[in-house]
């Protein structure tokens, strides 16, 4: 829920503004709170608002994430994970996927920085000289961060990954964004807006709590899917969504001793169309699909060892 402020021959008008998800579409309820109110009538008209909107909202049974499945769905869902194979996470050449996440993760975003570069970079034969190349460091960093961290998800986990990934490249480092956003094509059209700056928080909170009740339902490539898939669409920082989207998609697989998903640059198009579907359809079935693709190319290039699936 936010404030929403709007200007009136009289002054300012006051609403109070809750979205909820219905069909694929969001929706917006709003409360007429008042009319050129000061600090503490506001306060009070939304308390008074948000106790006059609860039995509209159980009503509704919706949530800003409302991503419901019936135990046979699920159950198709994990069916995925059967047509790969997992390499157990000692058996992972982790310089080699870290180089390679590193370079394929910068280079869907824009990054010039090349593969050869990010090797010397990473071994320190050179200073970074740019702020591509700072974030090649910073990035490197976060993927040793995830895998090490006790942490599971919250906001402050969220705002710490994206801040290592771009300290002193970004002056919004570790800050949820307070502008609005949209997401453009080659063509300069709009494929995705992102929710507004006003409901980012409670957002990542409904997609927390949902992970947090639902994790122990899904296997763990479908979980990591979900929550990358609804981390993408909410589009919480002005900048760097992807990248700590895809970090946050293998810190799930990691938790869960599951190695770790590189996203190729070639297969971008792709990867864009499945983010593309889940947001406006909430389908999650065409980015478990190419998740699984991603895998066991992932796992060919740096796996020493393969093993069946536990």
């Amino acid at each position: 829920m936010y404030i929403e402020k709007r200007k009136a021959k009289s002054g300012i008008k006051y609403y109070l503004v809750y979205s909820y998800r219905e069909q694929g579409e969001v929706r917006k309820l709003r409360k007429y709170l008042g009319k050129n109110l000061s600090k503490e009538q506001l306060l009070k008209a939304k308390k008074r608002a948000k106790e006059e909107l609860m039995p509209v909202l159980e009503e509704l049974k919706t949530e800003i994430f409302n991503f419901s499945l019936t135990k046979n769905q699920i159950k198709r869902l994990n069916l995925y994970e059967n047509k790969i194979k997992i390499s157990h996470l000692e058996n992972i050449n982790w310089e080699r996927f870290t180089r390679e996440f590193i370079y394929n993760t910068n280079a869907i975003e824009g990054s010039t920085v090349r593969l050869n570069e990010v090797k010397r970079l990473l071994k320190k034969e050179r200073k970074p000289e740019d702020n591509e190349e700072i974030e090649t460091n910073n990035v490197a960093k976060a993927v040793e961060f995830i895998r090490k961290t006790k942490e599971d998800l919250s906001l402050n986990f969220i705002k710490k990954i994206h801040k290592v990934c771009f300290e002193n490249t970004k002056d919004f480092a570790g800050q949820f964004r307070n502008v609005n956003v949209v997401i453009r094509n080659s063509k300069e059209d709009i494929v995705h807006t992102g929710v507004p700056f006003e409901e980012v928080e409670d957002y990542l909170k409904d997609m927390i709590m949902w992970y947090k009740k639902n994790k122990e339902k899904f296997k763990p490539i479908v979980l990591a899917a979900i929550i990358h898939n609804q981390f993408e669409h909410i589009h919480p920082f002005q900048d760097g969504n992807g990248r700590v989207g895809r970090l946050l998609l293998n810190f799930i697989l990691l938790k869960n001793k599951y190695p770790p998903i590189n996203i190729n640059l070639n297969d971008r198009s792709k990867y864009y169309n499945v983010l593309q579907q889940y947001s406006k359809k909430q389908n999650i079935k065409l980015t478990i699909e190419f998740l699984t693709k991603q895998y066991r190319k992932t796992l060919k290039r740096v796996s020493t060892k393969r093993n069946k699936s536990r």
